[in-house]
């Protein structure tokens, strides 16, 4: 977390060439860089593998827009972060209004309206809305501190804004994203936890209502008894806080009825049991395990997996390139780049604490939590310990959108690592 004495809010001069272009090579961070350049280029090859039976293939353009993220990523990377605070507002701007217009002119596909098409290529602006919402919100934090719960204020309508309009798309998986960087930016921050366990509460009262009602006996007086030790006004506070949960565990019901989707209730259900509808929704789910469970300890090989060659697994170049990378790497593949994105965790981790200002600080921890987020809830959905979303694997699923942006939240680390007091030698 920040530290209870706030860091410079301004120190730090931006970075200046002191040497050549080897020197500038040597200086380039081994993890923040190899990790995903790595994950790109196998992720390339297992895309390849499984368009092998398909009427097209458009593999190599999983390259072509990593190459054109890391020249992104290689000039962010000499620019300090701080120097991009008066364009925070209108790009943020520019994403809600790109999230509008999805509403108005965007193109649909599997029941979800998503993308802009231009020039013939399809955007996903939701993607780009993580990341100005990132940066948006390291900005507010860093300048107004929370600590009373009326500054909550601030840091709620900015997530606000965006989670409304993607979860409107529909797109549950996304808007996920935004309610976990607000938790983990708002707690990184230095908000008290019991506020950030009482910010949670809501979603989790709604989840209990739904599972064991039982449980809300016992959790309803916790959170009131959290509230009223914790916050101004305690009584008040308490009655607040129990009148809210209450609201949200009667109204669970309705909106698991109204609220939801047909397709986002069946994935709910699906995940618990998905033999309830094998062929149908629950495919997913079943193939997905079947595959990664057949590459065994060694796999059968780069592009020689069956399942993947045959196509038993929808969506496996996206969403589902896990399953492909299990078949055909086996459990020692998996294992390789899950530790691969454990070292990405902790180097971003490491760079946050390292941070020379707040902002920048902010600005990592932030993007750490977009990636790794969608990396737990990508893998725990391909091997069924999580609902089916529309979450991409970073820098491994195919995709325009969430590649370039991925690059972009890349070099914005570079940059504050390259600034900050981490040695990039210790790495």
């Amino acid at each position: 977390m920040l530290s209870s004495q706030r860091r410079r809010r301004n120190g730090g001069k931006s970075f200046r060439s002191k040497g050549d272009l080897r020197r500038w090579w040597k200086e380039l961070d081994l993890v923040l860089w190899g990790v995903p350049v790595a994950m790109v280029i196998l992720a390339g090859v297992l895309i390849a593998s499984t368009q092998r039976q398909a009427d097209y293939a458009d593999w190599y353009h999983h390259w072509i827009t990593a190459g054109l993220g890391c020249l992104v990523a290689l000039l962010l990377a000499r620019l300090p972060v701080q120097r991009l605070r008066p364009l925070l507002i209108p790009l943020y701007a520019l994403t809600v209004l790109s999230l509008v217009a999805v509403r108005l002119i965007g193109t649909s596909a599997l029941g979800a309206q998503r993308w802009i098409s231009i020039a013939g290529v399809n955007v996903q602006p939701s993607e780009f809305a993580k990341l100005a919402a990132i940066l948006l919100l390291a900005a507010v934090l860093d300048r107004h501190p929370i600590e009373r719960p009326i500054d909550l204020m601030r840091p709620l309508a900015v997530i606000s804004v965006p989670w409304t309009l993607v979860f409107l798309q529909p797109d549950l998986g996304s808007s996920l994203v935004f309610g976990a960087l607000l938790v983990t930016m708002l707690y990184w921050a230095d908000m008290p936890w019991e506020w950030v366990l009482l910010l949670l509460s809501p979603l989790a009262t709604a989840l209990l209502a739904g599972l064991w009602p039982w449980t809300l006996c016992a959790w309803l007086p916790l959170m009131g008894l959290l509230a009223y030790r914790s916050l101004p006004w305690k009584r008040l506070a308490a009655s607040l806080t129990l009148a809210l949960q209450g609201i949200v565990a009667v109204t669970t019901p309705w909106l698991w009825l109204h609220g939801l989707k047909d397709y986002q209730r069946e994935r709910l259900v699906l995940f618990l049991d998905p033999t309830k509808d094998p062929l149908g929704g629950g495919y997913h789910l079943l193939q997905s395990t079947v595959g990664i469970g057949s590459g065994g300890l060694f796999g059968t090989g780069l592009l020689q997996g069956q399942l993947t060659k045959l196509r038993f697994i929808p969506e496996q170049h996206t969403d589902f390139i896990f399953s492909a990378l299990g078949e055909e790497t086996g459990f020692i593949g998996t294992i390789l780049v899950v530790t691969g994105f454990a070292l990405l965790m902790g180097r971003l981790l490491q760079v946050a604490r390292e941070a020379r200002t707040d902002f920048e600080s902010l600005v990592v921890i932030g993007v750490a939590t977009m990636v790794m987020f969608q990396v737990v809830v990508n893998i725990f959905m391909t091997i069924g310990l999580g609902p089916v979303t529309g979450i991409p694997l970073p820098f491994m699923s195919y995709g325009r959108s969430a590649m370039v942006v991925n690059f972009v939240a890349l070099g914005l680390c570079l940059s504050v690592a390259r600034r900050g007091h981490t040695r990039l030698n210790n790495w």
